[in-house]
């Protein structure tokens, strides 16, 4: 009887849940809803605003959806999409967000322990290939961290002199975030402190274990880092844009 019981169990164990079938009693979909939603959000506001090719640049502070201002005769379309696809890809294949929108959008599965769309996995082909480009979108985004801190330090300089604007500092605090999501990527964590078995037997050794360490402390926080940045990215190009047009006026502390 033992015996039989056990077998039946195993049985019923290997079977797959059917689509959203699940045993879960707790509200296990808010957090995939609220996830799609605020993606979806993001990706339609930023298309559309990198569409507009207009209101992006105020006095010291320019949009992130247009830095660097690049502008060629030879480009018809707005400048930002000649930058955009850079940090783009490097969310697009961020290991955090992999989880965020394979769960809320493709639904494979939605959350632990709930049943996912049928599908049938035949390796790595078309965007699962894309997803290996991960540590060469982060060389990018280190590139851009770097040109989002020389804005944020324009930004204090306006025309009369240096000073100190609303502006500014969400400028300035947009690259901090940014830069908080850039050091804590995977690929930097491994690169820093990967492919290593012991940091005392190899050359500069210490100064990896450092750096993997403070790679860590940001990773430790990552999703938090991600939806921070992705909120803050998208606000500061609100705020440009409504100074730009003059819906609201950028006040000066200093």
């Amino acid at each position: 009887m033992p015996e039989a019981s056990l077998q039946n169990t195993s049985g019923l164990s290997q079977q797959k849940p059917g689509f959203f079938e699940t045993s879960r009693k707790d509200a296990w979909w808010v957090g995939p809803l609220f996830t799609a939603a605020g993606l979806i959000a993001f990706i339609v506001y930023s298309t559309w605003a990198a569409f507009q090719n207009e209101h992006y640049q105020w006095g010291p502070y320019l949009s992130p959806f247009y830095s660097p201002l690049l502008q060629f005769e030879w480009w018809p379309l707005s400048p930002a999409f000649l930058i955009l696809w850079a940090p783009a890809g490097f969310r697009l294949t961020c290991y955090y967000y992999r989880k965020a929108y394979y769960r809320a959008l493709f639904l494979t599965p939605s959350a632990c322990a709930v049943g996912g769309k049928p599908q049938n996995y035949r390796g790595e082909k078309f965007l699962l290939l894309f997803q290996n480009l991960h540590r060469y979108f982060l060389y990018l985004a280190l590139v851009f961290c770097v040109i989002l801190g020389y804005d944020a330090v324009i930004s204090f300089s306006f025309e009369d002199g240096p000073g100190v604007g609303i502006g500014s500092i969400v400028m300035t605090l947009n690259v901090v975030f940014l830069t908080g999501f850039t050091l804590g990527c995977n690929s930097l964590r491994h690169l820093v402190g990967g492919n290593v078995n012991c940091y005392s037997c190899t050359s500069f050794g210490k100064e990896r274990h450092q750096a993997w360490k403070f790679v860590s402390f940001f990773n430790l926080h990552h999703m938090q880092w991600a939806w921070i940045s992705l909120f803050w990215v998208g606000f500061t190009d609100v705020y440009v844009r409504l100074v730009s047009m003059g819906v609201i006026t950028d006040l000066r502390i200093i």
